[in-house]
């Protein structure tokens, strides 16, 4: 493999393990955010209207944040009916197949989701809600997020075409 694919590939894959590992930590925050919320509700009397849609972002982030490095690390879900069956050149055959279908989803996702953050900047899109708060910054993220995947994707595309010449990154 060309010394250019194999430091794309690690270059992309350090980015992902850093975003997933921020995201990691976005689930203590969002304990935070709730336990914030039934403190202020339930003890003091005072209902913090924000709390639950800002866990819900943050969920949101952790989902869209995480999924480079689980795609990485192979933690996705697979279905292993005949998958365990195969020799493992077959099994690198069926991955390379599988994670092209995928980059077309992602790049129909990506295609929609700039769509949708146009949208919101350009009518200043906010959540109908007590909070009201600007859906710009998530969807930016959103938007970020799967055009990781997409890198991530490659990069993987990269590490199953050097598995079929019998080289490893």
């Amino acid at each position: 493999m060309p010394a250019i694919l194999r430091g794309y590939v690690r270059i992309i894959d350090r980015i992902a393990d850093v975003v997933g590992v921020v995201a990691m930590y976005l689930i203590f925050l969002m304990v935070g955010v709730l336990l914030l919320d039934a403190v202020t509700r339930n003890v003091i009397d005072i209902p913090l209207h924000w709390c639950i849609e800002a866990a819900q972002f943050t969920l949101a982030a952790y989902y869209f944040m995480g999924g480079a490095k689980t795609l990485k690390d192979g933690d996705h879900v697979r279905m292993d009916l005949l998958y365990e069956r195969l020799s493992p050149r077959d099994k690198t055959v069926t991955d390379l197949v599988t994670i092209l279908c995928l980059l077309f989803y992602l790049c129909i996702l990506l295609w929609g989701s700039i769509s949708s953050l146009e949208y919101a900047i350009q009518t200043g899109e906010r959540r109908f809600s007590m909070w009201n708060p600007s859906m710009i910054p998530i969807k930016s993220l959103m938007v970020g997020c799967i055009l990781l995947m997409i890198l991530q994707t490659l990069s993987e595309v990269v590490k199953h075409v050097a598995d079929l010449r019998g080289e490893h990154l």
